[in-house]
């Protein structure tokens, strides 16, 4: 996520890096763990008494976690990140599949641990569920809209290389995480990411008739956001021609001579005379009398 905006075979690395896929996936792995242990478990403690708390704690888990190893992965964490970010080929297709893995694994395990120490009232451990209030059709669009925000925000910071990922990145990330768990908790419970939705529905096996939602919606709406941020500003019309090979360094090799058309200016004979040396008609004079001479001395 961090680095210079590239051509697509500059980003697509042709080779894999068995201990940096290594790195990545344990830097997944982890991020994964904590933002479901966080945020699941304080959705599992609080329910529905402190919605504040729970966007805080969930907002926090991902500012600080995506501070501290977004070098690394490029601090995804949510299988509709890096699915936005395989589309626009900012990410290779070996490394979507490893942190695909890694992350709904990370999910799993962290729910599986709250299950260990949390009563067994807190079953489904913090899974999102819909409200009775809104069809499964506006659950689906309210969650891709959050999701939207979230890789919109993800892109502009981190992807984008006028973004301030060393900066603020972590940060803005958590604030949309916050902010839409402040507005749509009592909704959807605001997942915006399906691993979230995956780890409890797994362990609790709480999965009814609702459970696409949290799929469909995120990764709807990080592909939009991600392919719409890439066209609008990340994606500049190639220079043509000459133009390109001066960007590249390349020697200017046009596929033909260039030809200037100039067009000479009219002269009048006024000019043309003036142009004349001043001893021209001079000269000519005494050529002409030279002839005349050399004619006289003939008839002599």
């Amino acid at each position: 996520m961090v680095g210079e905006h590239t051509s697509d075979a500059a980003r697509m690395l042709p080779r894999v890096n068995p201990v940096d896929t290594l790195q990545r996936a344990i830097a997944e792995f982890v991020g994964t763990f904590a933002l479901i242990f966080i945020g699941a478990g304080a959705a599992a403690i609080y329910g529905q008494g402190d919605i504040v708390g729970i966007a805080i704690a969930t907002g926090l888990a991902i500012a600080v976690i995506v501070s501290a190893v977004g070098h690394i992965s490029g601090g995804h964490f949510n299988p509709a990140v890096t699915l936005g970010f395989l589309v626009t080929r900012r990410i290779g297709p070996l490394h979507a599949v490893v942190y695909w893995v890694v992350q709904f694994g990370g999910a799993a395990l962290a729910a599986l641990m709250l299950k260990w120490f949390l009563p067994a009232q807190s079953k489904p451990y913090g899974a999102p569920a819909l409200n009775s209030i809104i069809d499964k059709g506006q659950g689906v669009a309210i969650e891709a809209v959050l999701t939207f925000f979230l890789v919109w925000v993800i892109f502009a910071c981190a992807a984008d290389p006028r973004g301030v990922f060393d900066k603020i990145a972590g940060l803005a990330i958590g604030g949309v995480i916050t902010m839409g768990t402040l507005m749509a908790f009592v909704l959807t419970g605001a997942a915006m990411n399906p691993a979230r939705a995956f780890g409890p529905e797994l362990v609790a096996n709480d999965w009814g008739d609702n459970w696409w939602i949290w799929y469909v919606g995120p990764f709807a709406g990080g592909v939009i956001a991600a392919v719409l941020y890439e066209l609008l500003y990340l994606r500049t019309p190639e220079a043509a021609g000459m133009a390109a090979q001066a960007e590249a360094g390349e020697p200017l090799e046009p596929d033909e001579p260039a030809v200037v058309d100039v067009e000479e200016p009219a002269h009048s004979e006024a000019a043309e005379a003036a142009e004349e040396p001043p001893g021209g008609a001079a000269q000519d004079d005494q050529t002409g009398t030279g002839d005349d001479q050399s004619g006289t001395d003939a008839s002599r």
